[in-house]
């Protein structure tokens, strides 16, 4: 073989894995060099080529827990600057409310997450509803905002949140953070591409944030967030979130700790496709009723909006069964309702108020074309069941009934409590605790307060204190039977039988499986 021959059997044994140039880059052999090269000074060459490490790319890695997902993507330069530190410092003093805030997001901060990663955004952006509210799904603010994200009203308008007498769209969850990420995104567009100024008009407007730069620039000085004039709710707004990224990425460094959230979707949105007792919606699910408002902070009454959205967030492993259930209940019986015969003085509105529900609630069921009614119609009007089955009882009596069936405890209020939390503790609404002690929604609680509560009995909380769910886990890139096995304290064949994997070799990426585990101890 001629050297001709050699150097053309060399360019075709390289191609494959890197370009001639970058050949004789590494080998430093020029072309005329190449065609003088003798037969073993090539075969040199190409093993020392060959021995050289080729850059390979590095599989993401996989999180059993949400709050090391979002660790691993911080990305916005926390400087270490007075008012960050003095946030930071604080956070740090108060462990146990880093603690109520995991609890809180616990059936959230997954699905926040999933969204802020599709959009590309900062990951610290799924922080911001601890600043906003502390994920608490019912805050509210002495200006009218409210939900995990603090939407004002004229804001939940702007960006599609219904609120009505049925439903407010600024507590709802999913409707919420997309709102939330429409804005933000917005603001980031607005704002020429600087996040912290558009963190910073989330909390205080576009407007303000607009003139403080303009005001900055005809005094030719830098328009970055730091170096703006801004309300001193703003400036501290900013350093709480850059705070809470430093404590995340550098937890051990201050010796504190955030409680794992199992990084697998624990809730799915279900489409209902009409109005539904909420009461019955969660017998479908074999959920408590305080759990489905839980997951379902918007509703504001005992039924959906008769207009939508027509969905419902539902644990995982329920909805299965909650779609069979939902399949075989007719649409007029997924509301209760009784006959109503038009009285004279009768309008649409005034039954409604009668029955505690709403006029187009009357006309949907009706089928209505228009508000007219005549006396001696009969019309089908929803009742909230609980509520109009024991109010013709004497107060005595509904008393008696609800101890016999409620167990009475006392709860003394510790540093930091809420009616939220404390309502999520012993499985009762706000509305109740506030009921019982004769207090306000939004009232402050003080230490030592003395709260009564009465619980279900033990039979009637089995159901809703388990904590086995069923879990659809999305395989990640390097993930292996065993591994996902192991991870959430299974066996390899129970993954199999769940999932139907009998003769299965492999799994692929982005495949869904359905797990039974215990997320208390997963």
């Amino acid at each position: 073989m001629n050297k001709l021959s050699i150097s053309l059997v060399l360019v075709a044994l390289l191609s494959g894995c890197q370009s001639v140039s970058d050949f004789n880059k590494s080998t430093e052999l020029t072309a005329s060099q190449l065609n003088s090269a003798s037969p073993a000074e090539i075969s040199d060459t190409l093993l020392s080529a060959s021995q050289e490490p080729m850059e390979v790319d590095e599989p993401p890695p996989v999180f059993d827990d949400v709050w090391e997902r979002i660790r691993y993507q911080l990305s916005i330069d926390v400087p270490q600057n007075r008012p960050v530190v003095a946030e930071r410092n604080y956070y740090q003093r108060h462990q146990a409310y880093l603690d109520r805030i995991s609890k809180r997001a616990e059936p959230y901060l997954y699905f926040i997450v999933e969204e802020v990663e599709k959009r590309q955004m900062p990951i610290e952006i799924a922080l911001l509803p601890i600043v906003e509210s502390a994920f608490d799904p019912f805050g509210y603010s002495h200006r009218s905002a409210s939900g995990i994200w603090q939407f004002m009203p004229k804001t939940g308008e702007r960006f599609n949140l219904k609120q009505n007498w049925w439903y407010d769209g600024r507590r709802d969850i999913v409707q919420s953070t997309r709102a939330a990420l429409d804005y933000l995104s917005y603001l980031h567009k607005t704002l020429e591409g600087d996040w912290l100024n558009a963190i910073a008009a989330y909390n205080s407007g576009e407007g303000r944030l607009l003139k403080a730069i303009r005001k900055n620039r005809k005094k030719h000085l830098p328009t970055d967030f730091w170096s703006l004039d801004l309300p001193r709710e703003t400036t501290a707004y900013v350093p709480k979130l850059l705070a809470l990224s430093d404590l995340l990425k550098r937890q051990e460094e201050f010796n504190v700790s955030w409680k794992k959230i199992i990084n697998a979707q624990v809730v799915e949105s279900v489409d209902i496709g009409s109005q539904i007792d909420l009461a019955l919606a969660a017998d479908m699910a074999d959920i408590s009723l305080t759990e489905l408002y839980r997951l379902n902070p918007a509703f504001n009454r005992w039924a959906s909006d008769p207009n939508g959205p027509h969905s419902l967030l539902l644990p995982a492993d329920k909805v299965d069964a909650f779609k069979e259930k939902l399949a075989a209940t007719d649409i007029k019986d997924r509301l209760r309702w009784q006959h109503y015969a038009v009285k004279k003085g009768d309008t649409l509105s005034v039954i409604a108020a009668k029955f505690s529900t709403s006029a187009s609630a009357i006309r949907s069921l009706n089928k209505l074309d228009s508000h007219i009614i005549r006396i001696g119609q009969n019309l089908l009007v929803p009742i909230s069941d609980g509520e109009l089955k024991s109010e013709h009882l004497p107060a005595s009596v509904r008393n008696s009934i609800a101890k016999t069936q409620r167990a009475e405890k006392v709860h003394v209020v510790t540093n930091g409590d809420t009616l939220w939390d404390i309502s999520r503790e012993y499985d009762v609404t706000i509305k109740q605790l506030a009921s019982w002690n004769r207090l306000k929604p939004s009232s402050i609680l003080r230490l030592g307060q003395k709260l009564t509560i009465y619980q279900q009995a033990k039979n009637e909380q089995i159901a809703s204190n388990t904590s086995n769910r069923t879990i659809t886990y999305k395989v990640r890139r390097g993930d292996s039977l065993a591994r996902i096995a192991s991870k959430f304290n299974l066996t390899v064949k129970e993954i199999v039988k769940w999932n139907d994997l009998q003769g299965q070799k492999y799994l692929y990426p982005g495949q869904r499986l359905k797990l039974k585990v215990d997320v208390k101890s997963s």
